[in-house]
């Protein structure tokens, strides 16, 4: 097996293995390194060309696809460009401009405040590396943000109060809310990871007391957020009235895993809903029932952001609604495939490469149109494109799901077909999981440097976990 090449995918659609192995060339374009004056000077990191900033929930999300690089690409660096340029109380901000390494700062956002997504993107390098020494370097910093975040945002009703930009979803029809529905639900998966990190270090102290916060917060998520008649979690208002915008935030308490699983299937049911966030492409960044829905996208009144339907995705996983989260991994890539088809003939015209954006329309091929805004959305914008071509492709589409520590990689689908991954780097060992139809029936090839333990899960159909010895070796479905 070559080592210093990525991970090669099979998939019975030709388009999502071209658009995967185009990924992987496009974004070699997309490193740099700080202005020489500043603290990231020397950390060569993932951005974005067109804007020149280092980008918090840019470095989040990227390092969810970078792992999958085989080491070629640091999936950390950007994350810890972030941690250099933290300030003494704690505080990391938004954005950096590379060049001087200052905050840049929107009016509205005067702090500088984001979703903090910092422990679950660490708690996600830890079981693709295995590299526990790094969560011992980076709690500290993860420990101090969090700090900051209570110092400054938390209130006496023991939520969270934020500016709208703080949720990432700026034009947001959201005008009253001051207690946002995401943002909690981000501090409460803030704490549920930072206690999941203190458990991998064995620091009880750190493991007890951000279970205690988050479970402080869930409650008042729960008792004050939810609307039992509506089946949806709401924003409050400034009297901690419910402000009943139905957006896609909402869904980050999944992944934060707030709802019970009665409530959790109110709140899938209107993923399903095609009057709801049940669009073509899935999901609209708002609900399609709202009165300022819009078909083109308009920002973030109807607009598909790939990076929100990746946490969507993530969410549905935690409540084990497997099938749907393929289902709608598959069928927002056909969007993203399509859109670049479409753009694909315009750029031969230029002779430029094919574009992905950083937002698509919901009931249409194509990028989201925002009349007010006539360059956006984002041409190229790998750091939210790569989620879809790289990240859900792997672990919903081909449905794999490995952890280092665990020695463990579970492959997860509704039904078997010729797919599976080639040369994939688990640390020191370099695995192969291929299907494959012969006259005997589906058989799984398979091949590793390593023994670890391999759970193959055909949803509704069979479930067996089975040790994987090195070398090279093949199953009979029917036989395990």
């Amino acid at each position: 097996m070559n080592k210093k090449d990525f991970p090669h995918i099979h998939f019975y659609d030709q388009d999502f293995v071209d658009i995967y192995d185009r990924t992987w060339a496009w974004i070699a374009d997309c490193w740099t390194n700080g202005g020489s004056q500043t603290k990231i000077g020397k950390i060569k990191f993932f951005y974005y060309p067109e804007k020149k900033k280092l980008d918090f929930l840019e470095q989040v999300f990227s390092s969810f696809f970078l792992v999958y690089s085989n080491r070629i690409y640091s999936a950390s660096n950007g994350l810890d460009a972030l941690y250099a340029l933290q300030e003494p109380d704690g505080a990391i901000r938004t954005a950096y401009d590379i060049e001087t390494g200052q905050a840049v700062m929107l009016a509205d956002n005067p702090l500088g405040v984001t979703l903090p997504l910092l422990a679950w993107a660490e708690f996600n390098l830890y079981h693709k590396t295995a590299n526990k020494k790094r969560v011992k370097e980076v709690m500290p910093a993860l420990s101090k943000h969090y700090k900051w975040l209570e110092a400054n945002f938390k209130m006496p009703n023991g939520l969270f109060a934020t500016p709208l930009s703080s949720t990432g979803m700026d034009n947001s029809p959201r005008e009253n809310a001051r207690y946002f529905i995401d943002f909690n639900a981000a501090i409460a998966m803030n704490a549920l990871y930072l206690s999941a990190l203190g458990d991998i270090l064995n620091d009880k102290d750190a493991s007890f007391l951000y279970k205690r916060d988050y479970f402080s917060i869930k409650t008042r998520i729960n008792s004050k957020m939810w609307n039992a008649d509506d089946g949806f979690y709401y924003d409050l208002d400034e009297n901690e009235n419910q402000v009943k915008t139905k957006t896609i935030g909402t869904y980050w308490i999944l992944l934060a895993e707030i709802p019970n699983e009665e409530r959790a299937e109110k709140l899938v049911a209107k993923l399903k809903d095609p009057h709801c966030f049940g669009t073509e492409n899935p999901f609209p960044s708002l609900s399609a029932d709202h009165p300022a829905f819009d078909r083109k996208g308009q920002g973030f009144r109807g607009s598909v952001f790939p990076w929100l339907t990746f946490m969507v995705i993530k969410g549905l996983e935690k409540y084990y609604f497997y099938e749907l989260a393929r289902d709608s991994a598959i069928r927002h890539l056909y969007y993203i495939l399509d859109s670049m088809h479409a753009s694909d003939h315009e750029s031969n015209r230029h002779h430029s490469r094919p574009t992905v954006w950083s937002a698509y329309q919901p009931m249409n091929e194509g990028k989201a149109i925002w009349d007010e805004h006539p360059d956006w959305p984002l041409p190229n914008h790998f750091p939210s494109n790569g989620l879809s071509t790289i990240t859900l492709i792997i672990e919903n589409i081909v449905g794999l799901y490995i952890s280092l520590p665990r020695k463990t990689v579970d492959w997860i689908i509704p039904n078997l077909e010729v797919m599976g991954i080639e040369n994939l780097s688990l640390k020191r060992n370099m695995i192969t999981i291929l299907s494959s139809k012969s006259g005997r029936g589906w058989e799984i090839h398979m091949e590793s440097e390593k023994l670890y333990y391999f759970t193959i899960n055909v949803l509704g159909k069979k479930k067996k976990t089975l040790p994987i010895p090195s070398g090279k070796c093949s199953m009979l479905i029917d036989k395990i």
